[in-house]
């Protein structure tokens, strides 16, 4: 299966669909963390490839409602219109298989509600952070090691210049029952 991970710079999702045998391509505007196959650029220049699956992580900043004492300046200045605009680009590509993943955010109130809502502490991380996901073509992600130890760590990482770098990294536990799971579909 051909895979894309949009707008992925750590290579988690990427790795686990290569783990299962896919040929998967990560990308995004940064150098990959991890080596392996990553298009640095934008994926506006390879969302036309044919792809069989693309799993999509467009950023967060202007859409999560953790940051919506934001909003009126985000939309004033034309931030939030771009990142809705962005989004729903890879959400209406033409792939047959989508998953679209972000935190609680105005698409759902935009667009439409996600098909479901998953934590990390779902599968196998002691975590709390709500991610929605979007799906087309794709089935709900079933719970692979519920764990205890519910802690919201990745909120409350102390300030620092890559602070939103990290709390972006998706939970390889995740990463893996996607590949695990979608990867069949």
């Amino acid at each position: 299966m051909k895979v894309l991970i949009a707008c992925e710079f750590s290579g988690v999702v990427r790795d686990a669909f290569i783990a299962q045998g896919h040929d998967a391509m990560s990308c995004d505007l940064l150098p990959s963390d991890r080596p392996g196959p990553h298009y640095q650029g934008d994926v506006r220049d390879v969302l036309h490839y044919p792809w069989d699956l693309m799993i999509g992580h467009p950023p967060c900043t202007d859409l999560a409602v953790s940051g919506a004492r934001h909003f009126e300046s985000k939309r004033l200045d034309g931030r939030q219109y771009a990142s809705v605009s962005f989004f729903m680009l890879l959400a209406k590509a033409d792939i047959r298989m989508i998953a679209i993943e972000n935190p609680v955010c105005i698409m759902s109130s935009l667009w439409r509600r996600p098909d479901q809502v998953i934590q990390p502490w779902q599968f196998g991380h002691g975590e709390t952070k709500a991610t929605c996901l979007w799906l087309k073509g794709l089935p709900k992600l079933k719970p692979t090691n519920i764990v205890e130890g519910r802690e919201a760590r990745v909120h409350r990482m102390p300030p620092s210049a890559d602070r939103w770098k990290l709390r972006s990294v998706t939970f390889s536990g995740v990463a893996n029952a996607m590949a695990n799971q979608w990867g069949v579909a």
